[in-house]
């Protein structure tokens, strides 16, 4: 199926190198997904989010950039840890349960050196740097083991007032079937009433958390359309699959990324 054949979709803004045999959909049979069987605006018309209930079988509104292969959302591994249900499309290979297995034998050991260094006759201000260096170090271990075993998806998180989810969600949704964002992107839909935030999470889904040089692209992007910076208050990105309470946010869209010509220049 080629991109071409598909009337009504936004073309993408940079095509592959490579000739585009077939499209991808890690999402495809999800009902509360886009189906590319379907037009963006078509997508958007059926999900509105500002209006479309948050209920168990529709925890987020998702849409894949299907230039990008990713494992089917039924058969990922994340369905099978609770946390991970509605993290972004995973990597071919990517080994979940090895990485959580890894990670909370690190915290165990974090949590040892935590109630222990209170004992080792230091001066309080010796130990709280102590444990905020351990707790840095814990942190850089799970994040490597994580890319070690192919957890590495990312996202952007926007947060955004209700009145213009469905306007800043055309945006984002538009720009990641185009092929100018990450991976996937996904939107909170309306929460049950009674609800007291006035602002809706939407993510941008990226390929990688160590690769600076598409964090910094997609961010850039994001700014061309507004969306950072600007009307919008600074947004933040994090690691997925972080089920162990460390810090959430790893960079932040003020932050000065590499560009690919500049690493080139470098090597």
């Amino acid at each position: 199926m080629q991109h071409q054949e598909q009337p009504g979709w936004a073309q993408p803004c940079m095509l592959p190198t490579h000739a585009v045999a077939a499209l991808h959909n890690p999402y495809a049979g999800v009902p509360f997904a886009w189906q590319l069987t379907e037009t963006v605006d078509n997508f958007l018309a059926r999900l509105p989010p500002a209006m479309t209930a948050q209920m168990p079988e529709t925890p987020w509104i998702y849409i894949c950039n299907p230039y990008i292969p990713r494992v089917a959302k039924s058969e990922g591994l994340g369905q099978t840890n609770k946390g991970n249900e509605d993290d972004g499309p995973e990597q071919e290979g990517a080994r979940l349960d090895v990485v959580i297995e890894g990670g909370m034998e690190r915290l165990e050991l974090l949590d040892t050196f935590l109630r222990e260094v209170p004992n080792f006759g230091i001066p309080p201000s010796t130990t709280e740097r102590e444990q905020n260096k351990e707790r840095s170090q814990a942190t850089q271990d799970i994040l490597h083991l994580a890319h070690i075993g192919k957890v590495r998806a990312g996202k952007w998180m926007i947060f955004c007032d209700v009145l213009d989810v469905n306007e800043v969600w055309e945006l984002v949704a538009k720009a990641t079937a185009s092929n100018e964002l990450g991976i996937a992107a996904k939107v909170a839909p309306r929460p049950e009433q009674g609800d007291p935030r006035k602002e809706r999470l939407i993510c941008v889904c990226t390929k990688d958390f160590m690769d600076k040089v598409d964090i910094g692209r997609v961010v850039q992007r994001l700014k061309e359309l507004g969306l950072a910076d600007g009307k919008l208050k600074r947004i933040y990105y994090k690691p997925g699959g972080n089920r162990w309470g460390l810090k959430a946010s790893i960079y932040n869209s003020s932050e000065a990324f590499p560009r690919a010509q500049d690493v080139v220049m470098t090597l």
